[in-house]
């Protein structure tokens, strides 16, 4: 039986990775006859596939596309999905000389409505762009939303946290890439004051330091996990945790994936730009900033520094995470 092969292309970062799964499972499940989908990122990244049961392999790179070519030269892949649109994943498609199929970045629309706060045109979500990139494989959007697989391994025992959170919490992710993306650490703390419910906080060890502050202003109703656990942990963590408030960042993707209730708080970037929560939890909600700049930027990098994008409605978040 011949076996139709895939590789799919998306380096980074973590929450894109994970939007890229509905692609990953609708291509193994509806292509016809026997399907082996191999999936190429950085290694740094790779983690978040693990477990995943549609991909025959994880293909990483440090840096350099150069480090894999020949493997990928004798994979002979039937077709190249490109869901990066790049250089590094323009030089993959260069080595494998397949069929493929790329996403459209929609980035003049982006421009558009970064700078004139009008969607002029359309740019729908990162999500349906992806599906309409692999549509001339005949492959359709089966609504189940995104995956993300924990091993058992990394399964994290709540017996193990403070006993304060053990009876329940919500989980607070509370990094992010961007500074225009993250709340300031005295406005993190006036919201882990206002829920009534005990929090976890979850990040990465750059988000470390702010947790503390936040947990010296806030006592033990709050427990900064903040560096403390691997990405598959936290994502354990997530997954036991009654709702999650998150900035828009990857744990918010991860918990879409696992069916939480999100609260998304959104500050110089906005949903429109296509990387809102995708199909997330029953109750799920949307916060944005007050602030009529907003998006200052497509990234969340600039135009953030007066403060404007900050403005958000701290008792509403809190009132949403007590409902």
């Amino acid at each position: 039986m011949n076996v139709t092969k895939i590789l799919i292309v998306r380096f980074s970062s973590i929450g894109d990775i994970v939007l890229t799964t509905p692609i990953i499972r609708a291509l193994k499940t509806q292509l016809d006859g026997e399907v082996e989908i191999d999936f190429i990122t950085k290694t740094i990244n790779a983690s978040i596939l693990d477990g995943n049961p549609y991909l025959n392999q994880v293909i990483t790179i440090d840096k350099h596309v150069s480090e894999v070519v020949k493997e990928l030269k004798n994979n002979r892949y039937d077709y190249v999905v490109d869901l990066h649109s790049n250089l590094r994943s323009r030089q993959v498609k260069r080595a494998c000389k397949s069929l493929s199929f790329t996403i459209d970045k929609r980035n003049v629309a982006k421009w558009i409505y970064v700078n004139t706060k009008i969607e002029l045109l359309p740019i729908s979500h990162v999500v349906e762009r992806s599906f309409h990139t692999v549509k001339g494989l005949g492959i359709e959007d089966d609504g189940k939303g995104l995956d993300y697989f924990i091993p058992e391994k990394s399964k994290v025992d709540l017996n193990t946290l403070p006993e304060n959170v053990r009876s329940g919490y919500i989980s607070y992710a509370i990094g992010g890439k961007m500074k225009g993306k993250i709340l300031p650490t005295e406005k993190i703390i006036a919201l882990c004051q206002a829920v009534q419910k005990p929090i976890v906080l979850l990040g990465g060890p750059e988000d470390r330091a702010a947790g503390d502050q936040v947990v010296k202003a806030c006592g033990k109703q709050v427990f900064n996990a903040c560096g403390a656990f691997s990405l598959q942990q936290s994502a354990s963590i997530l997954q036991q945790s009654e709702e999650v408030i998150t900035h828009d960042t990857g744990l918010m993707h991860i918990a879409s994936a696992l069916k939480k209730p999100v609260i998304s708080i959104w500050l110089a970037t906005t949903p429109q730009i296509g990387f809102s929560p995708w199909q997330p939890g029953e109750g799920s909600k949307i916060v944005e900033a007050n602030c009529k700049k907003r998006p200052t930027s497509k990234l969340g990098n600039r135009g953030y520094q007066d403060g404007c994008v900050f403005n958000i409605d701290i008792q509403r978040i809190a009132q949403l995470a007590g409902t």
